[in-house]
């Protein structure tokens, strides 16, 4: 399976806020997205569009042959830093990283040079020698399974014991899934493209490794034609009311201060992300935008002192809320774009979850509750891509997880 990361050029956003970081154009690359994604799930794909898995793995490793001197390295992100903190030995790891790092990158550097690799890669860890576990897992039927089982990062896998992926991944002492691909010639020059040929890396037992690309394993990921054409309506709903919200998106999509219309906008989506909780009517939605902004920008003037102060966000204030009732339609036709391409891409990840290679779980209390991938990317020919994740599900445990892996 391919996996695509947010790397260090490229930060990846959820299909329905392009309509709000690149306006009506963004608008247009996600129907685009949708629609291509549509002919896939149908069974006449012509490859406008490739899927790859998000595998919920941490940390992000980066290695391969160096760009300056060709040897073997391994790393982090911390790879792309100012001053890049790359391991070529153990001595290296141990001068550029501490704690449990330092035993990760070590087990990455003993057996993932053994992969004879020929480019830089970044993959996601899945597991190292001691992430392992065998466990007993009972279904909802009562059915008991012996079950090899790793939990990275929020999701817990699970595979078979008995099956030849259980075995291989029982005698693995390293797992790690590959998404994206870097070249250059220097660190600081290094340039990123998603996905990840594995096909001429080196098999070896000590290591399992995959690409991330998407695999319909069950055979029943195909939308029917009713299916189809119900996608292709929401679709064409998301269309119809996206022109309606051209000009607004248009003038939003320029607006880069943190105060701006457009900026709060996605807080204000957002903000129902961080709460678990679904988007409200579109009416209603867009009605409390404006008491979202106002209290937003109260805020601001509340907490300064001196009245040049407040009078300058007040003037902001001022015409951010001048600038909603002059496009009171235009945002709530953003909002029902922003929606209704929601349900478009739930409809699509719910046929992707269909075909699963591995189990997945979360953590409930003392037991594990089945649950979905943590999401997919869609990938186009130009290389631009976009996160398709049931937001309540998986992006609020992001937005409140720490991130351990930078050192």
């Amino acid at each position: 399976m391919i996996l695509l990361a947010e790397d260090k050029n490229t930060h990846l956003e959820h299909l329905e806020d392009d309509i709000i970081n690149n306006g009506y154009e963004g608008g247009q690359n996600a129907i685009a997205f949708l629609e291509s994604l549509n002919e896939m799930l149908a069974g006449h794909s012509k490859s406008k569009v490739n899927v790859t898995t998000k595998w919920d793995g941490a940390p992000a490793i980066v290695c391969g042959p160096s760009p300056e001197n060709g040897k073997f390295f391994v790393g982090t992100k911390s790879v792309f830093n100012k001053t890049p903190k790359v391991n070529y030995s153990i001595a290296d790891i141990r001068k550029n990283h501490t704690g449990d790092l330092q035993n990760i990158l070590r087990e990455c550097l003993t057996y993932l040079s053994g992969l004879g690799m020929k480019e830089i890669l970044q993959g996601d860890l899945m597991f190292t020698s001691s992430g392992k576990k065998k466990t007993t897992y009972k279904d909802p039927s009562g059915k008991q399974e012996a079950m090899i089982s790793f939990q990275p990062n929020t999701i817990v896998y699970m595979v078979p014991e008995n099956t030849p992926f259980g075995k291989k991944i029982d005698t693995s002492k390293l797992g790690i899934v590959f998404h994206t691909t870097y070249k250059g010639k220097s660190f600081d020059k290094l340039n990123a493209k998603f996905g990840a040929n594995v096909s001429k890396l080196r098999r070896t037992p000590k290591v399992w490794f995959d690409d991330a690309s998407y695999k319909d394993v069950s055979g029943n990921a195909l939308m029917t034609i009713g299916e189809s054409q119900q996608l292709q309506k929401t679709i064409n709903m998301a269309n119809g009311s996206l022109g309606k919200a051209k000009e607004m998106l248009n003038k939003m999509s320029t607006q880069t201060n943190t105060l701006s219309v457009g900026v709060q906008l996605k807080t204000y989506l957002n903000s129902f992300i961080r709460a678990a909780t679904d988007l409200p009517s579109t009416k209603e939605t867009a009605n409390k935008f404006r008491e979202y902004y106002q209290e937003r920008t109260q805020k601001e003037i509340d907490a300064v002192k001196t009245d040049k102060a407040k009078n300058k966000y007040k003037t902001i204030q001022d015409d951010g809320l001048k600038f909603i009732d002059n496009h009171s339609e235009s945002v709530y036709f953003a909002v029902a774009t922003y929606k209704t391409l929601q349900t478009a891409k739930g409809i699509i990840i719910s046929k992707l979850n269909k075909a699963k290679s591995i189990g997945t779980f979360k953590r409930e209390g003392n037991g594990l509750k089945a649950t979905n991938p943590e999401g997919y990317v869609a990938v186009d020919k130009k290389g631009k891509a976009v996160k398709l994740v049931d937001r309540l599900e998986f992006s609020v445990q992001n937005f409140t997880a720490a991130k351990n892996w930078e050192g």
